[in-house]
């Protein structure tokens, strides 16, 4: 099976998740670091660029399923439809028996602006390929980025720009790579779309009463302003990548009635059946990060 982005933090698990269970997983990286480190734990690394489509074609030639995924931030954000449009008639050349992509989001039907998540989806739907697709709400691994977990540690502060009252379906990465893997294992669900979350939808001050009940320690929380956001991207990954964020966020907190972010799962679990992450267990596991 080939893995689209397994050597970074959202399709790493599923790696993890095929090794568990038997599999042979395949990781299409950039980083000849970490080919080495793909290689000693029993995946078999492709050095490779989305870009490179007789690459992708080679590499998909020598599995029968691929696990999908889009690199969170692009150098040219107009690239996200090729590289998505290479891995899919690459895919199809090979025949391959399921092509599963976890799309890091809703994808929206909106194509009044552009839109190249529901270009991808047109192209695989108009392809032969059999798919599936898993549309992830937010995944808790934000909380370790650096406008979480420094608050936290620091100033007891839990701060993220959502508003307080809000209800997020938050998912934890390892539970996106044991379904991906549940769905590569299961070609009869072809056709299928997924709106995926975690099992418990906080507001903001019921997350923080999680992460006290975790840490041992009172947390309260805090919403975060677009621009606080945009500007902690900028400082850690570089000047004008927080802009595009920034802007999500922002539309997100003046939308009277923005998109639900949480899911009832009883359905995907019944036909994927994985062991869902709670809250409290996820922050004790990376308690480390938050502890003072």
């Amino acid at each position: 099976m080939l893995v689209y982005g397994g050597s970074g933090s959202q399709a790493g698990p599923t790696v993890t998740h095929l090794l568990q269970r038997g599999h042979t997983p395949h990781v299409l990286t950039r980083n000849y670091d970490k080919a080495s480190e793909l290689r000693a734990v029993g995946a078999v690394p492709v050095v490779g660029d989305l870009g490179n489509f007789e690459c992708l074609c080679a590499a998909s030639s020598e599995v029968d399923a691929v696990a999908f995924l889009l690199p969170a931030f692009l150098e040219n954000p107009d690239d996200g439809f090729k590289f998505g449009r290479h891995a899919i008639d690459a895919a199809s050349r090979a025949g391959v028996e399921m092509f599963v992509w976890n799309t890091s989001g809703e994808v929206s039907d909106d194509d009044s602006a552009p839109n190249a998540k529901l270009s991808i989806l047109r192209h695989l739907q108009a392809s032969s390929l059999p798919y599936l697709l898993l549309e992830p709400t937010t995944y808790m691994e934000n909380w370790l980025g650096p406008w979480t977990a420094p608050s936290v540690r620091d100033k007891n502060l839990l701060t993220y720009p959502v508003l307080a009252d809000r209800k997020i379906g938050w998912i934890a990465s390892d539970d996106v790579g044991a379904l991906v893997v549940a769905a590569l294992e299961r070609p009869q669900l072809a056709g299928n779309r997924y709106p995926i979350s975690g099992i418990e939808a906080p507001t903001g001050p019921e997350l923080a009463a999680t992460f006290t009940e975790a840490c041992g320690r009172v947390i309260r929380y805090r919403t975060l302003s677009p621009g606080e956001m945009g500007a902690v991207l900028d400082e850690a990954f570089g000047a004008g990548t927080g802009d595009r964020v920034a802007q999500m966020y922002r539309q997100e907190q003046n939308d009277p009635d923005p998109p639900r972010k949480y899911h009832d799962m009883t359905p995907v679990l019944d036909a994927l059946p994985v062991q869902m992450s709670t809250i409290r267990d996820w922050v004790q596991t990376h308690h480390e990060v938050f502890a003072q």
